[in-house]
């Protein structure tokens, strides 16, 4: 075909191959001319994938000779690689960015590029069954969510924390599906003018780019599968494909009827028109069927294929449902199947919709041929080709060629993606951390931030999202790893700490011992991997004293002790007093910066209070009446002596005073012990002796008195 302004496409389906004819009547008009379409003979097709490459081409082959009668010679064609060979991944990865500065663009696009990769990566685990053949081309990317410490947020840049993380959904292509592709075509002696994917064909005729910030789903329901592609926020956003289409429906007629495969794919057909059907099942038996009763039949099988659908177009949304549906290809005539899509996604019924060849309104149709939602993608495959046709481009990446598959403007990432080299470690590793011991815990000190890469383009420094083109050569250097931390003591102790007191009114600085690997160190000694450092303070306020030198405080707090006959025996009660903040402590108790210490000195004792703390009897009384006066008569039992000092009572007795006592034997009290506290008068002309009276009976000076005796010493008169 020599006229520039035909177009040839082919459509190269599972159950069949469409050969189409395009005229251009101006820029944004064309005409259909010609459409042909031609079944496998056998299962040389599967889930997109050319299987049998000979009897693709013998198809392929059949249709270009058939055209070429009417259309003369076809040499260019536009294809397309089927949608269902695209394979959709989810990816998660997460980088540490404690210590890092803010978070800007760049560090965003190595996170999701790295995404990408592990997705990448897993496809490839998943698909490629050891055969190096099999090589996964990125066809595009949406970011699900950034996460900051597990935290859903909308934006990364200029955030900090401890972790970032993204989820992406990615579409990758097997270069396999292009070359066996290449291969059909040039056995059947064509040239591929120009590649889509399939259902980027599809959304281009009936989704223009205006509409593409709508939420949308595009359903192709073929023989042997489904194509789904979302599209949103202006761009088309995930691909996927299910295993269940028209077939389904059409084995579902046959094993309830009995009818074998190309009958019942013939009734399956008729469903939309006629009322009823005419069946003749493999036994020969003729039966009439209601059109509907025959659906109800099939129920569980249209189920099966709505469900299938639903749940896919949820997984690719984000577990979503989109803004409305639009349903394409053979298997969307399936009975019922718009509203039980509608039902599912909960949308209303006029949210999921048939849409044929009509609704492409660039497109004029010539009238012989039959206007269907089948349709609808081989015309997009021949108008998509043409007006953007995804072309191979070769960069040079480190000097190594590169070839991507271009469905998008490509950007140095994407180079870097095909190129297989790991975004991951691009940047540079962060230096070794020391790890120290610290007053018996463990500190970790990190090492420095690793470099950015350098990316060189044609010899200018570019970025991640820079746009390539044919022929730049891409230069990769990856950043410098950072280097071990330089730490001196007095950075990690800010200085070398120092505590302040109060004591008894007077503030006193204590300045820590710093104690490195059992030997004392200056504050600019430098730090190692594994060292053991003591920041020491004076532990307790007895240590504290004794480093400020104030043992003379020490002294008061000593307990208070004296030899009693020739024992050393202590008092507490009269030791030193030590308060903190108001509250008495003890020697061995601990102490903070800025606490106040009150220091009370030792308080000497009485040989009363000695006494009564050893529980000594000093004296012992009793109350007697004398000549009609009450009185106490009293006689000491224990005397205390410091030296050959008598003390009484009130006497003091001081710390390391040696003090001996000693107690007299308990005795009656006798008439005579009353002279030592009274005065005897005698009269003034006595005329005889006197005479000692107890109770009114006489009694002798020797004789024993009781507590409450009325004592009298009578004269004569």
């Amino acid at each position: 075909m020599n006229d520039e302004n035909k177009l040839f496409a082919l459509d190269i389906g599972t159950r069949s191959c469409v050969g189409i004819i395009l005229e251009e009547q101006d820029e944004e008009k064309y005409a259909v001319t010609d459409i042909l379409t031609i079944e496998h003979a056998e299962r040389s097709m599967l889930d997109g994938q050319i299987h049998d490459v000979l009897a693709v081409s013998n198809i392929i082959t059949r249709i270009k000779t058939e055209m070429e009668k009417q259309h003369g010679p076809l040499k260019k064609v536009n294809v397309a690689a089927a949608g269902r060979a695209l394979k959709t991944e989810r990816a998660e990865f997460t980088v540490e960015i404690s210590g890092k500065p803010m978070i800007q663009k760049q560090d965003i696009l190595h996170l999701e590029l790295s995404a990408v990769q592990q997705a990448q990566a897993s496809v490839a685990s998943k698909h490629q069954r050891g055969d190096s053949q099999h090589y996964y081309y990125c066809v595009g990317y949406s970011v699900l969510y950034y996460r900051l410490d597990g935290e859903e947020i909308g934006s990364l840049i200029d955030q900090q924390g401890d972790t970032a993380t993204v989820e992406i959904i990615a579409t990758f292509l097997p270069r396999v599906v292009i070359e066996s592709l290449i291969a059909a075509l040039n056995r059947a002696d064509l040239e591929m003018d120009a590649l889509t994917l399939e259902p980027i064909a599809a959304i281009n005729v009936l989704i223009p780019p205006s509409m593409r910030r709508l939420n949308v789903a595009l359903v192709d329901i073929g023989a042997g599968t489904s194509d789904i592609a979302i599209t949103n926020s202006g761009t088309v956003t995930a691909f996927g494909m299910v295993p269940v289409a028209g077939d389904e429906i059409t084995e579902s007629i046959s094993d309830e009827y009995l009818l074998d495969f190309p009958f019942a794919e013939k009734v399956k057909r008729q469903l939309e028109a006629d009322a009823t059907v005419t069946l003749t099942d493999i036994l020969g038996f003729e039966t009439e069927v209601p059109t509907e009763e025959l659906i109800q039949q099939i129920t569980p099988a249209i189920n099966k294929l709505a469900k299938s659908i639903c749940n896919e177009i949820l997984r690719l949304n984000n577990h979503k449902s989109p803004q409305a549906v639009i349903l394409v290809g053979g298997g969307s005539l399936t009975p019922k199947i718009p509203k039980k899509i509608a039902k599912r996604l909960e949308l209303p019924e006029n949210r999921v919709a048939i849409r044929g060849i009509d609704a492409i309104t660039s497109v004029v149709i010539a009238e012989h041929i039959t206007k269907g939602p089948e349709l609808v993608t081989p015309i997009g495959i021949a108008l998509a080709a043409k007006k953007a046709p995804i072309q191979y481009h070769t960069v040079f990446v480190n000097e190594q060629p590169v070839r991507l598959f271009e469905v998008k403007e490509l950007t140095v990432g994407d180079c870097l993606l095909t190129s297989g080299i790991q975004v991951s470690e691009l940047y540079g590793r962060p230096g070794l951390a020391l790890i120290i011991t610290l007053n018996g815990k463990t500190i970790t000190i990190p090492g420095g931030l690793g470099g950015e890469p350098t990316l060189i383009k044609n010899g200018f420094s570019c970025s991640l999202d820079d746009l390539v083109e044919t022929g730049d050569h891409i230069t990769v250097i990856k950043g410098e790893n950072g280097r071990e931390p330089y730490v001196e003591l007095k950075e990690l102790l800010d200085g070398f700490p120092l505590r302040t007191v109060k004591i008894n009114g007077h503030s006193h600085t204590i300045q820590a011992s710093i104690i490195c690997n059992g030997l004392p160190a200056d504050s600019e000694q430098v730090i190692c991997d594994r060292d053991q450092i003591e920041c020491i303070f004076p532990r307790t306020i007895e240590d504290l004293l004794v480093g400020l030198g104030m043992q003379q405080e020490l002294v008061k707090l000593r307990p208070f002790q004296i030899q009693l006959n020739g024992k050393d025996t202590f008092f507490p009660l009269f030791s030193g007093k030590l308060f903190r903040n108001g509250l008495e402590v003890k020697l061995a108790s601990g102490y903070s910066h800025l606490d106040e210490l009150i220091i009370e000195d030792k308080r000497p004792l009485t040989v009363r209070q000695l006494a009564e703390t050893k529980q000594v009897i000093l004296s012992q009384s009793i109350p007697v009446i004398f000549n009609g006066k009450e009185m106490t008569v009293t006689k000491k039992v224990t005397e205390f002596y410091r030296g050959n000092e008598l003390l009484g009572v009130d006497d003091f007795i001081f710390e390391g005073d040696e003090i001996q006592y000693q107690q007299k034997k308990l005795e009656p009290f006798l008439f005579q012990d009353l002279l030592r506290i009274v005065q005897i008068h005698l009269p003034d002309k006595p005329s005889g002796g006197f005479t000692l009276l107890k109770n009114d009976q006489q009694t002798t000076f020797m004789g024993k008195i009781e507590p409450g005796d009325d004592l009298k010493i009578v004269w004569p008169n």
